[in-house]
């Protein structure tokens, strides 16, 4: 029997677990990472991510990786069943405030490689594939993970500080704490067809959502050859109607015209259940839930994917902390007090919009058409669609607003340039507290920030920075380690009281 030790065992080696078993390298933090597969899993599911999670991807020091990889896309667009463009949201393929492209399709197995390619780069990683997690028990010293290796059938002791599931669906991890998924009410039934091609289809290169109630369905361009549609299965259709690309031709056609069946490679097709759910619980001591395994979204924003990595980054840093000593254990519980809420404010986001633009017969197509064209026409809606910015989180320990104020805190930080070497914000201070502000702060507050771990951030007037400070109505504020804002305030001084207790 093989028996270890670690400070954190992940479960799950998916997008989730493998960010946050690098995002707990970069805090130094020792990790065994499990999965059921040696190698990634082939098929293709996640295709979309946006700037707020490109800014994790470059924490783990992958940006540069994940640009070689992916494509910006130009936004969305809503089509009537009989092709004709309702509306059309665009989203500039150039740097947003956070630095990186708002909308970014990419394949998944080969997002999982790159990411799977990094973990040798970090002595405080240890991976096992090829492995069945059988039972995650909490001990006196902290947690036990007991599983096989599935071709030999060896059994293995894992023991550790804590424990992430980041095992999907269907987490065996989450079965192990006794939570239980809470149904949100939306299920549809979707064939999922990925197809690679060297011919130009000649599309608009953004999403189009065909809003038709008898057969929705979704077109996006993923890569230079590579390309997803996604139709709503009717009653008694199933996948096994669609094997070929000969029984997928009536569904293809409109997108690819006269191109030769020769000319289309069928990647996958596979039918889907696209569903609403939360874990009703996201914690038991020290065993965590991240990713599909505490949620499942709809994917009409594409933030399912995304939604994981939001966890790992929310929790890894606060979990690093505690071990290192510098927090109390009990700040844990701000990782479901904020991740809860924001996650599912994204899930019924996806389902309304889901039903909206594939329900509702007769009636709701033609009420659907006026609607979809007046919000095109409208100013401002185009630009808050194209913007993608996610809700604050809510308040916590870490995230505190000022009395009758909504003000800055628990949104996220901008990413611009910042030094005189083009480094943009995330890339100056990894890891660690910022004080940004457009006041030169004393020596005496500098001191007692920088002895806290805290790093300071001075925003040039008229400086992307400043403005946004400015727009908050504030002149400082606290930036975690996310980047996402602690507190906001209109002088440093009345933070800097405040601040000690908190960094």
């Amino acid at each position: 029997m093989i028996i270890s030790h670690h400070r954190v065992v992940v479960v799950g080696a998916g997008p989730t677990g493998l960010t946050a078993a690098l995002s707990l390298a970069r805090h130094g933090i020792d990790c065994l990472v499990l999965d059921r597969w040696d190698e990634v899993y082939p098929q293709p599911r996640a295709v979309h991510l946006d700037d707020e999670v490109y800014r994790i991807v470059a924490w783990v020091g992958l940006a540069d990786e994940f640009a070689r990889i992916s494509r910006p896309s130009a936004g969305l667009r809503l089509v009537g069943r009989d092709g004709e463009v309702m509306a059309e949201f665009r989203r500039d393929a150039g740097e947003s405030a956070n630095g990186f492209p708002r909308a970014n399709m990419f394949d998944q197995p080969e997002f999982e490689r790159m990411l799977r390619a990094a973990l040798p780069l970090y002595d405080e990683i240890t991976f096992r594939g090829g492995v069945e997690v059988t039972d995650v028990v909490h001990t006196e010293a902290g947690v036990r993970v007991d599983y096989l290796d599935r071709a030999g059938g060896e059994r293995a002791v894992a023991h550790a500080d804590y424990v992430l599931g980041c095992d999907g669906a269907n987490s065996v991890v989450r079965a192990a704490i006794g939570s239980r998924m809470q149904d949100l009410r939306f299920e549809q039934r979707w064939l999922v067809v990925d197809i690679a091609t060297s011919a130009d289809l000649g599309h608009w290169d953004g999403v189009h959502q065909v809003c038709d109630p008898d057969r929705a369905a979704t077109y996006m361009r993923i890569g230079d050859t590579r390309y997803r549609w996604e139709f709503r299965l009717r009653a008694g259709e199933s996948a096994a109607d669609y094997g070929t690309l000969a029984d997928l031709r009536p569904l293809l056609a409109p997108w690819t015209g006269e191109i030769d069946s020769s000319g289309l490679e069928l990647i996958r097709v596979a039918e889907y259940t696209f569903r609403a759910q939360v874990a009703d619980r996201w914690r038991d001591r020290r065993v965590f839930l991240l990713g599909d395994a505490a949620h499942l979204t709809p994917p009409f924003i594409g933030q399912g994917m995304g939604a994981g990595l939001r966890d790992a980054f929310n929790l890894t840093w606060k979990l690093a902390g505690v071990l290192d000593g510098a927090l109390d254990p009990d700040r844990l519980e701000t990782y479901e007090q904020e991740r809860k809420p924001h996650a599912r404010a994204m899930i019924r986001l996806a389902a309304t919009l889901g039903r909206a633009m594939t329900e509702g017969g007769v009636l709701g197509e033609l009420f659907r058409r006026r609607l979809v064209r007046l919000a095109g026409r409208v100013q401002g809606v185009g630009a808050k669609v194209a913007d993608g910015v996610t809700p604050a989180l809510r308040e916590s320990d870490f995230v505190h607003r000022a009395a009758f104020r909504r003000g800055l805190a628990g949104t996220l930080c901008p990413n611009p340039a910042v030094d005189e070497r083009g480094r943009r914000l995330d890339e100056v201070a990894p890891g660690r507290f910022l004080v940004v502000t457009t006041v030169r702060p004393t020596d005496g507050q500098r001191d007692e920030i920088e002895r806290r771990g805290g790093v300071v951030i001075q925003a040039k007037a008229g400086s992307g920075l400043a403005r946004w400070l400015r727009e908050g109505h504030a002149t400082a504020a606290i930036v975690r380690p996310d980047r996402m804002v602690l507190r906001a305030g209109r002088s440093l001084s009345s933070l800097h009281t405040w601040l000690p207790t908190m960094l």
